[in-house]
């Protein structure tokens, strides 16, 4: 067994968040210490252009691993051509209620519904300012559970102007299932007016700081052909700069009649490969190259990264994927590319 094997073993006896904040605090405590050596992996240069950067290779780090941006050094050992924190919210939130996260290890899936529980973006960014890291770094950015609908595009402006000045890229959360409303965005006038109103404090945030941040947005699996359509003619409307596809799924179909799959939110991991896959394949139809997609989705081998950028991605990002196997799936993915 390998040294993530024996750990995942005991941290997997565990409740899922705590296993997470452990492994969490470790990351974050040892990432400047000879211990660092237990996660530290060696990978090839395979060097990508994307939205304008350049990045060291196309395997990335999913937001809502390192919330808070407190382990980014750490990750950045582990081989990852770029990391995304987040989600991050204006203000601190505690979440939902726990229990909130649920591993279903028969089929290598978890189930979240933590609700964009996070310190705040004032946090976030002391954290990022005391890393080392100066790799690609993407932000996610979200709205607070009790800011109502009408004003949620204040909460993304506040955020999206906050880390503007740190962030490679910024990503917009329009499809996380456990904040109330939130999905709405995805469509009709609601997603035109977002669209507009960021597009706008991009374009006057490239002129303060003399320097242009990519926009992306992160969309659902849980779409039809129509509502996708109607997404990425909006995408190209606004000129979005690249899509995250996807977030996670509402769909129990693949893990029905399993221990905890009746638990409410966000299904990830291998089951959600198929669909987020479907996403990626459509989009890249439409788009022709126009807007590059960062595929995320039950990554979890070289082969499932490979399916990804043969369906039109540009790159790709892993999360579930990561947590049954650890540092040596991005390794591995990123040395046989």
């Amino acid at each position: 067994m390998s040294l993530y094997g024996l750990a995942r073993a005991w941290l997997f006896r565990l409740d899922p968040e705590q296993a997470h904040d452990r492994s969490m605090g470790m990351l974050k405590k040892y990432a400047h210490t000879p211990l660092a050596m237990v996660w530290r992996r060696k990978v090839a240069a395979k060097p990508v252009k994307v939205m304008g950067l350049d990045f060291p290779n196309p395997i990335g780090l999913a937001a809502g691993l390192d919330k808070n941006g407190e382990c980014v050094d750490a990750f950045a050992q582990m081989g990852f051509g770029f990391i995304e924190v987040g989600t991050v919210t204006p203000k601190p939130q505690p979440g939902n209620p726990k229990p909130r996260l649920f591993r279903i290890p028969e089929k290598q899936a978890i189930i979240n519904r933590m609700g964009f529980n996070n310190h705040g973006v004032d946090y976030l960014l002391e954290q990022i300012q005391q890393a080392r890291y100066q790799g690609i770094l993407g932000i996610n950015i979200g709205k607070n559970k009790d800011t109502p609908e009408e004003n949620a595009v204040d909460d993304y402006v506040h955020c999206m102007r906050k880390v503007y000045p740190h962030a490679h890229y910024i990503t917009v959360n329009i499809s996380s299932p456990n904040t109330p409303g939130l999905r709405a965005f995805q469509h009709g006038e609601a997603l035109d007016k977002l669209l507009a109103s960021l597009k706008k404090e991009q374009a006057a945030l490239t002129t303060k700081h003399a320097r242009y941040v990519p926009l992306a947005v992160k969309i659902a699996p849980d779409l039809t052909d129509e509502e996708l359509t109607a997404m990425a003619q909006a995408f190209l409307k606004h000129e979005i700069d690249a899509v995250i596809a996807t977030n996670t799924t509402l769909s129990r179909d693949a893990v029905a009649g399993l221990p905890f799959a009746d638990e409410a939110g966000g299904l990830s991991g291998k089951v959600l490969f198929d669909s987020s896959t479907r996403v990626v394949r459509q989009l890249a139809a439409i788009f022709n190259d126009r807007i590059p997609i960062i595929a995320v989705g039950g990554v979890d081998s070289y082969a499932a990264a490979r399916a990804k950028l043969a369906a039109g991605a540009s790159l790709v990002q892993v999360y579930t994927g990561f947590i049954y196997q650890g540092p040596d799936l991005i390794a591995d993915i990123v040395n046989r590319l």
